[in-house]
């Protein structure tokens, strides 16, 4: 009986040790055309977002996706219910890596956010090149999504920060000089200083598998970023946007 047990056991630490290198493979070429393990892996060029919905149907049959566009006159009066409450002031340390579809930034510890009397906790926020969601047909430099998790329900919150050509932005110089590394970082610095005033709707993920039932915040005053900066991210990821769904038949709310 040992001997089986130490088989087993032996067998199962060459899986482990099999999984975590191919992990490591698909990671290091997340940005070939063809990752290691992998057929096809979804992209924004070859198998870019007309192409989404062969690696999940939502992102081609669901009625509830993001981006949208904002059309601030059409919005309704927000339901108080799901006010916006942030805490994110935390200095805590975070990984910055280049996940192959965008800068994302890990924290140790994360703040949290609550509404409708939940609470969700931070766990990454990553940039896109230009902003996903555009408000009056237009999109912003520049956007940080704050994806957060209800711990009990597991139901995600996004926060996006849009982000306009201005003065330079020190957590972003923070942010570019660690990628690969870890930094030290306090998630709150990143916002602008007014987040009492958002829009708000029930989307989705804007990357496969397209998960519907995400709440999203989108504040209306974006935060600033050198050119200098906003160059240097588009160094990276440029076109790393989805385009513009449908909103069918849900309404977008003001604060």
């Amino acid at each position: 009986m040992k001997k089986i047990i130490l088989a087993m056991s032996a067998a199962a630490a060459l899986m482990i040790t099999g999984c975590a290198s191919h992990e490591a493979e698909v990671s290091k070429n997340a940005k070939s055309e063809h990752p290691i393990g992998h057929e096809k892996h979804w992209d924004y060029v070859e198998h870019g977002p007309a192409h989404w919905e062969e690696f999940s149907k939502t992102c081609g049959k669901g009625h509830h996706q993001s981006p949208v566009n904002i059309i601030p006159g059409k919005s309704v009066e927000m339901n108080h219910q799901y006010d916006l409450s942030m805490h994110e002031d935390v200095h805590t340390t975070a990984a910055v890596i280049d996940n192959g579809h965008s800068i994302k930034i890990t924290p140790k510890t994360g703040g949290t956010i609550t509404l409708h009397g939940e609470e969700f906790k931070l766990l990454q926020f990553h940039f896109h090149g230009k902003s996903e969601h555009t408000v009056d047909g237009k999109r912003y430099d520049m956007v940080a999504h704050m994806v957060h998790q209800n711990p009990k329900t597991k139901q995600l919150a996004v926060v996006a920060i849009f982000f306009e050509e201005g003065e330079n932005n020190a957590i972003l110089d923070n942010i570019l000089g660690g990628i690969g590394g870890e930094i030290r970082i306090d998630p709150q610095d990143i916002m602008p200083k007014d987040t009492a005033h958002y829009y708000h709707y029930v989307g989705s993920l804007t990357t496969p598998p397209c998960s519907e039932n995400v709440q999203w915040y989108l504040l209306k005053k974006p935060a600033k970023a050198s050119k200098e900066q906003i160059e240097a991210f588009r160094k990276y990821y440029v076109d790393n946007e989805r385009p513009v769904q449908e909103l069918y038949d849900r309404h977008v709310e003001s604060n």
